[in-house]
């Protein structure tokens, strides 16, 4: 078993469970104690967990390391401007499906043209709301408070008939094998939304590439347009050629 699933099964136990033990983790994952502590090491250098005597637990929302509004601050710079390179590759008149990310919200702040946006963030459907020549439509379901989205389980029939002109994407994660976020239910609507889109844009930091979450939400073979700040590593580089994806740096 590889890492990034046993971390994935390790989180998993906690969101049902208030804490874990070593002795816990290697009964779970029937690995070692070495093991079992690299695992911890690695989740506790991501902030998704805090040790504790003889353990780890989950942190409270409010002591998150990268809780949404500071995720939002960071490299706020760089976010506003791969927004605003994103910002031509909508026209006017499209049909477009804006993630829930926080460079996309950045998105949304800057759009000031005649379009269509269908979206399950909360920020995109507040900021969108003000704006006269944007028509919002939102996906709607239970709101997730963490991450501030909606998600339903039948998000799949709520897209067939929808055609999307351009997709934009976040990332929680870029990887080898394709894009990568933290919550389940958010992968799958981004699944959902690339099947019906006409091209996928995706807007990451260069900090995304060779990050680790959990959820895969797309392939590479998905991406038409990567937009980032930086060079990303050699190899994602001859990947990108291979999969004939337009790679932009701002």
């Amino acid at each position: 078993m590889y890492q990034e699933e046993r971390l994935l099964k390790i989180l998993e136990y906690l969101n049902s469970n208030s804490n874990m033990s070593v002795h816990n983790i290697c009964e779970l994952l029937d690995v070692s104690r070495d093991t079992a502590r690299r695992d911890i090491l690695k989740l506790t250098e991501q902030g998704a967990v805090l040790r504790t005597h003889g353990g780890i637990t989950l942190p409270n929302f409010k002591d998150t390391i990268k809780a949404y509004r500071e995720r939002l601050s960071a490299h706020s710079e760089e976010k506003k401007n791969i927004a605003k390179k994103a910002l031509s590759f909508i026209q006017e008149d499209e049909h477009c499906f804006f993630d829930v990310s926080t460079v996309i919200r950045y998105l949304a702040e800057s759009l000031n043209k005649r379009v269509t946006v269908f979206t399950h963030s909360l920020d995109n459907l507040e900021i969108l709301s003000v704006e006269n020549q944007v028509t919002v439509h939102s996906i709607g379901g239970c709101l997730h408070k963490n991450n501030r989205f909606f998600y339903k389980p039948n998000c799949t029939e709520y897209f067939d008939g929808i055609h999307f002109d351009v997709a934009f994407l976040g990332a929680a994660a870029i990887s080898p094998d394709g894009l990568y976020y933290d919550d389940e239910d958010d992968a799958f609507i981004k699944q959902s939304a690339i099947k019906q889109a006409r091209s996928v844009i995706v807007l990451a930091e260069h900090q995304k590439f060779d990050h680790i979450s959990y959820f895969r939400g797309a392939n590479l073979d998905d991406i038409d347009v990567i937009i980032t700040d930086s060079l990303p590593p050699d190899n994602y580089i001859n990947l990108f050629k291979q999969y004939d994806i337009e790679l932009i740096l701002i």
